[in-house]
């Protein structure tokens, strides 16, 4: 086809290829989407319809020119080996398939074209969508009639201008009367195919083609139907003739295949899948072709499928095992039908797939249902964002049901609903009496409460009753395993790039599936969770990290989730659990946060909202805005931390869901806290303890007290925020809860108790951003009791440690109180009490990581503090502080 009037369209091409990226063209059939792929020199791969059920058959065909397997890493080569049927294993999930592919592309540097890729598999279709929004050293283009990757630059073809169509129709079709050139011109509508096409006969494309293949002979027809179903071209040179294909057999344009199939006849169609059914060795095309060529119902076709179903999740194509299974449910045994078609939902469930959910569903309305089918149909639906979704079976109608499914011996699918039980108390509050019924319904599971699984739902259901106990667990795990390697913010396992664009790949969310005795839920899991189980009897198992992170968080051990979050992280990344990986940074950012490592929470909470677009979970996105709200707020950023709040509130309203709006409500509390509009502040963070507000949340309400007492205590709330207090004011082991109750406490307190409250609260062991509050609260009432020298100390160690932080505003609060208590010197050369502990350590060689990781800073927060410390000793680089230590000890002492 000629390209007229694409000159633009060429050069944004040329510009792909030249810098590498990635591009998908965009229009309708005909538009001359392939004909600009024809200008470049590449690998080309074009979809066909009747291979959409064959799992990574379209991302063989991709890679199949660079597959060197022998140049990838064990995981990654082995992700390849099992989705090409090369060995067997457990299906990896698709973002691991995803960095292998990246690899071999990069590496291979080549142009990669994709034709009619709305026809790929989906499981190709998602890994190529992860690949294009990470390629950089090579080119991939792909057409398809609507986008299929999400997150990819789209060059949208539009039909030619009337000026373009009128060159281009002269050129094809010189002769052609006056008459029937405006037809084709008005037909066409500037559709440059049909413009090539309609001047030769026929109404339309299709019927144009159509009338080309009419007029083949019988075996020629039958041969090209064959092709255009998949098998391989033969006989095909009257076919060439009629322009249909070209000389090696390929069909001329997609659109050709189409019209040859949708002209054939039933009894043809039939036909044609039986000669391709005896021609094939391989079982999964054989059983597909047979099922076409079936009239009728047919249980022996029906079990085949089933079959390619189980081998499709072998190889981790949900999706292909979703359309098997269907398919099988229409042709087999009517007594068959309802357990196909419920495996088949289940697997859509587990790939995030609600719209098959939903329609599978439909069609299992009126049949004859097992009681563990009716709880599948029951629980099924819930399945999606932690089941805060609109028409979500509720915590109490689910935790009846996961007693029931136990009861009846099923405690695999129990154990399931339960998680989802467990998951819902955390997103949305069921009340006392539903938390109480599920945490019976728990005791009496057959798992040991020890189990990291098992310490997660406790924390989820029971954070504040059995808190202590979680801590005691988690302090146990971590004492039977050692110290959890962590790492440095920011390590990226496996030498993975996991900076992603928006969402495009297939997962949905990750609700925990845990299993009993090792029992796999049924089908090949895509969802983040279930891909990669916790195993609660591997130490090093990154999703039960992730797990005791989590159930950290929710117990208020904010340093033990950042550790747990951070040493699952890196076994995340190697296996490709992205879906996993979002919670395990949304957790890390917001206990980081809470300890005030802001620098190393900002990073973790943006990369947590862009892999929660990318694996379609929306509250995380929610959750990671809002700790991104919170954290510009307290650098002084409060028109960006309002915008990121609002974003964040959308998300949560949209179902309720109660640690994001929690969370919105403390970022704006900060924020109010900073501009000094402490009415405001308190209106905002006193939401959280409201069991009638939707930003009510059981847990997290347990660590915001500092928020709460300080802005009722400069707004005349004081006895609003007592009461709260009083309730809340426990023995705990929750490091967070004490912490914040030893605060609110000094705050509240008469004058002649307060400075021993806060004496108290300085000597209990609390993270730096706790102590540095403290001491500037404490300055701040010790200045105003007339003890300036006193409050000096504590002013200045805040002033110092807020803008080590990067909380300018907080800083300034610290600075004037400094100066109102009459210090009119800064930098005169005396260290902190802190500034001198990371001077010795420095001095003895520890590196800044290792520093931090002693003191629970980030190394960037340690840093900042020898920048400042190096011109108050008089030195310039760590060899000399030794030294300078000496020498100011004996000028101290």
């Amino acid at each position: 086809m000629s390209l007229v009037g694409r000159e633009r369209e060429r050069e944004r091409l040329a510009a792909v290829v030249a810098s590498g990226g990635a591009l998908q063209i965009v229009g309708e059939p005909g538009v001359g989407k392939s004909a600009l792929l024809s200008c470049l020199d590449g690998h080309l791969v074009v979809g066909v319809e009747a291979e959409r059920d064959l799992p990574y058959a379209g991302l063989h065909q991709v890679l199949h020119p660079f597959l060197d397997l022998s140049t990838l890493s064990g995981v990654r080569r082995g992700a390849l080996e099992v989705v090409f049927g090369l060995s067997e294993g457990v299906a990896p999930p698709v973002h691991l398939v995803g960095l292998a592919a990246l690899e071999l592309l990069s590496e291979a540097g080549r142009v990669v074209l994709v034709d009619d890729a709305q026809w790929l598999d989906r499981a190709s279709q998602d890994v190529l969508g992860f690949v294009a929004r990470r390629l950089t050293g090579a080119a991939l283009v792909a057409t398809a009639r609507a986008a299929v990757f999400a997150g990819v630059p789209t060059l949208s073809l539009e039909p030619l201008t009337a000026h373009d169509a009128d060159a281009l129709l002269a050129s094809v079709a010189p002769d052609l009367d006056a008459q029937r050139r405006a037809w084709v011109l008005g037909q066409a509508a500037g559709n440059p195919l049909a413009l090539t096409e309609l001047p030769f006969g026929g109404n339309t494309l299709e019927e144009t083609f159509a009338a080309r293949a009419s007029t083949l002979p019988a075996d020629v027809r039958a041969a090209l139907l064959r092709a255009a179903l998949g098998g391989s071209a033969a006989d095909l040179e009257l076919a060439v003739e009629a322009r249909l294909v070209d000389r090696n057999g390929a069909f001329r344009h997609p659109l050709i295949r189409s019209a040859v199939v949708r002209a054939a006849s039933a009894a043809e169609l039939r036909e044609a899948h039986e000669a391709l059914a005896a021609a094939t060795d391989q079982p999964d095309r054989r059983a597909w072709h047979l099922a076409g060529a079936v009239r009728g119902s047919d249980e022996k076709v029906a079990c085949l499928l089933e079959k390619t179903a189980d081998r499709a999740l072998r190889r981790g194509g949900a999706a292909a095992a979703v359309s098997a299974l269907e398919r099988a449910a229409r042709l087999g045994d009517g007594r068959e039908r309802a357990r196909r078609l419920l495996r088949a939902a289940e697997l859509a469930a587990e790939a995030g797939s609600r719209d098959d959910v939903e329609r599978i569903l439909l069609d299992v309305h009126g049949l004859d249902l097992t009681p563990r089918e009716r709880a599948l149909v029951t629980w099924l639906p819930t399945a999606f964002d932690d089941g805060v979704g609109e028409g979500a079976a509720g915590p109490s109608e689910l935790v009846g049901l996961a007693e029931a499914v136990v009861g009846d011996g099923d405690v695999e699918l129990g154990m399931r609903i339960f998680w989802s039980v467990a998951m819902r108390c955390f997103w949305v509050e069921p009340g006392a009496a539903v938390r109480e019924r599920i945490a019976g319904v728990a005791r009496r599971l057959p798992i040991d409460p020890q189990d990291p699984r098992m310490l997660a739902m406790t924390a989820y259901v029971c954070p504040v009753e059995q808190g202590d106990a979680v801590v005691a667990g988690l302090r146990a795990i971590r004492g039977d395993r050692g110290a959890v390697s962590t790492g440095p913010r920011g390590v990226q396992g496996d030498g993975a790039d996991v900076s992603v664009g928006p969402r495009g790949v297939g997962g949905g969310d990750d609700v925990a599936a845990p299993t009993v005795h090792g029992a796999k839920p049924a089908g090949a899991d895509r969802r983040a969770e279930t891909c990669s189980e916790p195993d609660a009897d591997d130490p090093d198992d990154p999703a039960t990290f992730r797990l005791l992170g989590s159930a950290a968080l929710q117990v208020g051990a904010f340093e033990e989730s950042v550790r747990f979050s951070l040493a699952a992280q890196r076994g995340l990344r190697a296996q490709g659990q992205f879906g996993l990986l979002t919670r395990a940074l949304a957790v890390e950012a917001w206990s980081r946060t809470r300890l005030g490592d802001i620098a190393a929470a900002e990073p973790a909470a943006a990369e947590a909202a862009r892999l929660a677009e990318e694996t379609g979970q929306p509250y995380m996105r929610g959750l990671a805005a809002a700790v991104l709200a919170e954290i510009a707020a307290l650098r002084g950023d409060y028109e960006l931390a309002a915008g990121r709040a609002a974003e964040a509130e959308r998300i949560g309203l949209a179902a309720g869901a109660r640690p994001v709006l929690a969370t919105v409500q403390l970022a704006r509390s900060l924020a109010a806290l900073g501009e000094g509009r402490y009415g405001d502040a308190f209106a905002a963070v006193r939401r959280v303890h409201d069991p009638a507000d939707p930003a009510y949340q059981l847990a997290l309400r347990r660590y915001v007290l500092p928020e709460l007492v300080e802005a009722a205590t400069r707004s005349g709330n004081s006895d609003d925020a007592g009461k709260i207090v009083e309730e809340l004011d426990t023995a705990t082991s929750s490091p967070a809860l004490a912490s914040g109750l030893r605060y609110a406490r000094a705050l509240l307190a008469e004058d002649g108790h307060a400075e021993a409250l806060f004496m108290a609260a300085l000597d209990n062991r609390s993270s730096p951003w706790e102590r540095a509050r403290t001491q500037l609260a404490f300055g701040a009432w010790l200045r105003r009791q007339r003890k300036t020298t006193q409050a000096r100390p504590h002013l200045k160690a805040a002033k110092e440690a807020f803008e080590a932080f990067g909380t300018k505003d907080w800083a300034e609060r610290a600075g004037e109180e400094l100066r109102a208590s009459g210090e009119s010197r800064s930098g005169n050369g005396e260290l902190t009490e802190h500034e001198l502990t990371i001077a010795r350590m420095a001095s003895d060689g520890l590196t800044n990581k290792e520093i931090g990781e002693r003191l629970h800073l980030s190394h960037r927060t340690v840093s900042t503090h020898l920048h400042r410390i190096f011109p108050k000793l008089g030195v310039a680089a760590r060899t000399d502080l030794k030294q300078a230590l000496l020498t100011y000890d004996d000028t101290v002492t």
